[in-house]
Order: C-alpha cells, then sequence, then structure tokens
C-alpha cells in the first residue's frame, strides 16, 4: 500500500464530500491552500500535527485518511 497515494486520495475524497474548495478547506484547517494541493498531488508527505488538523477540518475520525478503500 503506497500511504501517501491513500491519504493524497482521502483528503481529496472527504474534502470534496463536504463541498469544500482547497482555499476553504485550508483556512478551515488553518493551512495554506497550496500546502493541500501539494497533499491531494501527492508531492507532500505530512506531519502528525498536521493529519490532525486535516481530520478535524473534515470532521471525521483521524485513521479513515488512512483506509485503503480499494
Amino acid at each position: 500500500m503506497d500511504i501517501v497515494k491513500v491519504f493524497a486520495s482521502n483528503v481529496k475524497k472527504y474534502r470534496t464530500e463536504k463541498g469544500l474548495s482547497q482555499e476553504a478547506f485550508a483556512e478551515k484547517a488553518g493551512l495554506h491552500r497550496t500546502y493541500i494541493s501539494a497533499i491531494e498531488r501527492e508531492k507532500r508527505s505530512i506531519a502528525l500535527d498536521n493529519v490532525q488538523k486535516i481530520a478535524d477540518a473534515l470532521e471525521i475520525k483521524t485513521y479513515l485518511l488512512f483506509v485503503d478503500s480499494k
């Protein structure tokens, strides 16, 4: 399993399900839009504290970001 790919896919999936643009989501998470974009494009690894910020902004349990739905 490619954890970066799974994480990126899940962030984008949950963000779009919530109807949030990258900009609105980044603001809600307290992160920069380009950082969110890089995560979703699998160009960035991510610190654990930012994983929690993303899960909190998406209002989901943190582990769901690491579950491969395939």
